[in-house]
């Protein structure tokens, strides 16, 4: 809505006079004064919801489900010194890049990617038992050579 729509001059200079939480939870009423001619208006501010969805390998799409990241994750970091809490704010990470990235439909392999860099910096034990299974090795060679290049990395 434009201030000329609320009945205001055009000037956009005003002030929030007020702000309470709308009854839904999900918006915010604001009473704004126009500096110039001091009528009073109100404005909502409404939470955009940002629906994101997955490609999958198989070319279906599905919901982003951030517990799955943290069950995959949890898998990866049994029996290591890793708390819950690490695993959680890693995926809200991973959350917050893909919302910034402003695509509301990102690839599976990407999420995957992003959680093997980050497990990478945690912990280079439960980055291998990640991409073991994120990367489906067909046999040992292709784990060994995994496994050789996290070591020349360290």
């Amino acid at each position: 809505m434009t201030y000329q729509e609320s009945g205001c001059c055009t000037i956009e200079n005003t002030k929030v006079i007020d702000s309470r939480q709308g009854s839904d939870s999900r918006s915010i009423r604001r009473r704004r004064e126009c500096a110039t001619c001091s009528r009073r208006f109100t404005t909502y501010e409404r939470v955009e919801d940002y629906e994101l969805v997955v490609l999958k390998k198989d070319g279906t799409i599905q919901e982003f489900n951030k517990t799955k990241i943290i069950e995959g994750m949890f898998s990866a970091c049994q029996k290591r010194n890793i708390s819950m809490k690490q695993i959680e704010d890693v995926v809200q990470l991973i959350e917050k890049e893909l919302i910034e990235s402003s695509r509301r439909e990102v690839k599976s392999s990407e999420i995957g990617d992003l959680v093997i860099r980050h497990l990478y910096e945690i912990d280079k034990v439960a980055y291998i038992r990640f991409a073991s299974v994120y990367r489906s090795f067909n046999n040992l060679e292709e784990f060994s050579s995994e496994l050789d290049s996290l070591i020349k990395k360290s």
